[in-house]
């Protein structure tokens, strides 16, 4: 028995007009390489802002992050395995290959204190938000 995703479109007919322009550009200049975009998650609350990158499947030791000018990169690979054990993939939706994904900080974020985590599929950076400092000063009438 094969299995095979329900009303599955041929993977030659671009399904979005948006797929027909990537898919137009990218072969057209070459740039098929193995690459992906994982999903980012962008939080704030009162003391820190949050990134969530998904990209499962990866260890720790498989990202760059690097902090230039404001700049904040997130960059890695993940590979795939090469152990087929016999196996024939008839589906592999799964994204390998390499990835950077680049974010501008807001001027309130502490750089010295950045933190990231990587667990259960999630890359976690913390970027806590330096105290706000208040310029009081009582001037005197003359």
């Amino acid at each position: 028995m094969k299995l095979v995703k329900y009303n599955q479109l041929d993977p030659a007919y671009p399904a979005t007009f948006s797929t027909l322009l990537d898919r137009f550009f990218n072969d057209s200049i070459g740039q098929n390489l193995k690459q992906f975009t994982p999903a980012v998650d962008i939080s704030e609350d009162e003391s820190k802002y949050e990134l969530h990158v998904s990209v499962p499947g990866m260890k720790k030791t498989d990202f760059n992050l690097d902090l230039t000018e404001g700049r904040l990169t997130v960059s890695g690979e993940r590979k795939m395995e090469e152990k087929k054990e016999g196996k024939n993939y008839h589906s592999l939706e799964t994204h390998y290959g390499s990835f950077s994904r680049s974010f501008y900080l807001p001027d309130d974020v502490n750089s010295d204190s950045i933190e990231a985590v990587y667990e259960d599929g999630l890359l976690k950076i913390n970027l806590p938000k330096a105290e706000k400092k208040v310029n009081k000063a009582k001037i005197e009438v003359k």
